[in-house]
């Protein structure tokens, strides 16, 4: 594949195809977004997880549309290459299909996102129709859906009885058949997520879904180990940006303290007689 070319769906189906890993990851404003794209990021997704990891929240809930929209319009600034997704947030897919195509409108025309992305199985396959018959391309995502996290009781791995792992490879099937060119799984046994995707001809993308799956996506927090990332089994931090973030700061207050800085090589002169005229003569 080429590397400067921009990513597209036909691009990433064609990296399955090949069997080629799909290296996707989850940025939420310009700067961190124009590391994944000169890194060589296939996929940003611009995930409603930014409610826990930039706002603050305990969960994906409080996130609203216009958010997807701000953080979306900051990612789409810094990309030039990666393939862009973003998350649909909870609530603005399951009214009716025309408040549906509204909302998927806003993140496409006003984010400039390339493709949106739904959390569900059967029950949302209306809506991916109608999106993908509108011309939006539409990610699913199965397993652990943190916008029903509620429901589910909590975080745990999905998929572990017979019932409900044929349920999740039924329902990865529909999003397919619906129009869906790639699907997230969450918190699947690494097993099922590899017949999954080997059931499908669209790329699976896995977070805690093990090695079997077409590609990986991680938070671009939980890479580098910045802010306040918890310990998770199926995240490895692949950089300690938060400690060095932590040291930067402490010194500077230090220094701020001691009055060190700014020192001799941080500020600026005017020449000795402007400072006459300007202040008056030191003599005086």
């Amino acid at each position: 594949m080429d590397a400067q070319k921009p990513v597209s769906t036909v691009s990433l189906k064609k990296m399955k195809r090949d069997g080629i890993p799909i290296a996707v990851i989850t940025a939420y404003d310009y700067p961190s977004a124009k590391h994944a794209d000169e890194a060589g990021a296939d996929v940003i997704l611009v995930g409603d997880s930014l409610g826990n990891v930039v706002l603050g929240y305990d969960s994906t809930l409080p996130v609203t549309l216009d958010d997807m929209v701000y953080h979306t319009k900051a990612v789409t600034r810094a990309v030039r290459r990666s393939f862009v997704v973003t998350d649909m947030p909870f609530l603005t897919y399951h009214g009716n299909i025309d408040g549906t195509l509204r909302n998927a409108a806003r993140l496409m025309q006003e984010g400039l996102s390339k493709a949106i992305k739904m959390e569900g199985g059967q029950d949302i396959i209306p809506a991916i129709d109608a999106c993908v018959k509108a011309g939006i391309p539409v990610m699913g995502h199965l397993g652990l859906t943190p916008q029903s996290i509620h429901q589910l009781g909590g975080y745990m791995i999905q998929g572990k009885t017979e019932l409900k792992a044929q349920r999740l490879i039924d329902d990865a099937k529909r999003l397919e058949d619906a129009g869906a060119f790639s699907i997230v799984l969450e918190l699947v046994p690494e097993s099922l997520a590899a017949h999954i995707s080997e059931q499908l001809t669209i790329p699976t993308i896995g977070i805690g879904a093990g090695r079997g799956c077409d590609g990986q996506v991680l938070v671009f927090h939980d890479v580098l180990n910045y802010g306040d990332p918890h310990p998770k089994k199926f995240v490895k931090a692949f950089a300690n940006i938060g400690q060095q973030i932590h040291q930067g700061i402490s010194e500077y207050v230090r220094e701020v303290k001691a009055r060190t800085f700014p020192d001799e090589n941080h500020v600026f002169q005017i020449e000795d007689q402007e400072v006459r005229q300007l202040y008056g003569s030191k003599d005086s």
